[in-house]
């Protein structure tokens, strides 16, 4: 498994996906415009930058082949713990999902953060999909 920065295609993708994700969660507990608000004010506090972002990685996850299969983004501790990261969104394209491809960007960020002198790396799961809550 290879990762690597995501292009601005990319990028715009994978924010659409975690938007309309996000707003389709959120929107049973609040009205959906409150929710599209809520993940866009999220989304400009946090990324400023959008894929330039100082100390985010959002990289798009590759087999061998270089044939894309899933997205990542790690960057800072939000609570700003000593040595370690966070891993704020993951995704296997559905076209690789339920093929391990989830478990195998994960340990590559895990090498990754290792890398860079993390020793935890944090993480919540939004949703209700049963495999993520088993990553």
């Amino acid at each position: 498994m290879q990762l690597r920065r995501m292009t601005a295609a990319g990028y715009r993708s994978a924010a659409e996906h975690r938007e309309a994700e996000s707003v389709r969660v959120l929107s049973r507990v609040m009205p959906e415009e409150v929710a599209w608000e809520r993940d866009r004010s999220g989304a400009s506090r946090f990324l400023p930058d959008g894929l330039d972002t100082a100390g985010h990685h959002l990289l798009t996850a590759e087999e061998e082949s270089a044939e894309a299969v899933g997205t990542v983004r790690v960057g800072p501790d939000p609570g700003q713990a000593s040595g370690s990261a966070w891993r704020y969104d993951i995704n296997a394209l559905p076209a690789h999902r339920r093929r391990g491809y989830g478990s195998a960007i994960l340990a590559a960020v895990e090498a990754l953060i290792a890398r860079e002198g993390k020793t935890a790396l944090g993480l919540n799961v939004v949703g209700d999909d049963a495999m993520r809550k088993r990553i």
